[in-house]
């Protein structure tokens, strides 16, 4: 009675108690991989100000990362955060499926920012990533740059977080997926921006690329009608 009590107290706080559990713990899986697939260089494509490069080196990564961001705004953040940092390269670029010049739109919150046009239901659902304006970029091929700064011997993790350019940065990187180990990608349950792949588009396209689930963790969900509408994939080599 007592363990119910302090349960639905804590609930209540908006906070809950539970036994520790590693297998359930998102950054101890992805290290797990990380440690699988002896990864020691990290493509972090869609790097915003450098959230996730920080998240891998608070984790005791101590590996090569490469990190590309289109936004002038959110580069800037970008090499800041990984100025000292020898093993932090930047490149300010989008990743897609041909060398271009394109317009990207700039979200309120600039993470939200994509090449594509944001659905209303993205807008419904986080009304403060709605588009605020547009900005001129360059987008590169992956297969273009990969051997700019990753050696035959590297043993390479990806990490896509491009707001529904998924399979565009994959189409570009043909090549360059035959030599990486592990991957780390959002996958929408529903459309949030045009022309996105939908999460079984996603997991079919990586099998056919030899990749299958290693693990997958909530991401974002519709506060209003509590449905979970993005998920972020961890996928590891298979073939």
């Amino acid at each position: 009675m007592l363990k119910e009590l302090i349960k639905k107290v804590l609930r209540s706080a908006g906070y809950t108690a539970s036994r520790y559990d590693p297998r359930r713990d998102a950054d101890v899986v992805r290290n797990n991989l990380f440690k699988s697939a002896a990864i020691n260089a990290i493509l972090d494509v869609g790097a915003n100000a450098g959230q996730y490069g920080e998240r891998l080196r608070h984790l005791g990564y101590r590996g090569k990362i490469i990190s590309f961001e289109p936004l002038s705004s959110a580069f800037a953040q970008l090499k800041e955060t990984a100025a000292g940092d020898a093993s932090w390269l930047t490149e300010r670029c989008a990743l897609g499926e041909r060398e271009e010049v394109a317009s990207i739109n700039i979200a309120g919150t600039s993470a939200s920012s994509s090449l594509l046009e944001m659905l209303p239901r993205h807008v419904e659902v986080a009304p403060q990533s709605a588009y605020i304006g547009k900005e001129e970029i360059t987008v590169h091929k992956l297969d273009s740059l990969f051997d700019r700064h990753l050696s035959p011997s590297d043993r390479v993790f990806m990490k896509i977080d491009t707001q529904g350019f998924t399979s565009k940065v994959l189409a570009g990187a043909e090549q360059s997926l035959k030599r990486i180990e592990g991957l780390e990608v959002e996958l929408s349950i529903v459309p949030l921006y045009a022309g996105e792949p939908l999460i079984h588009d996603v997991l079919s396209l990586l099998h056919q690329k030899g990749f299958g689930v290693f693990s997958l963790e909530p991401e974002m969900f519709d506060d209003t009608s509590g449905q979970q509408i993005q998920l972020n994939g961890l996928f590891h080599r298979i073939q």
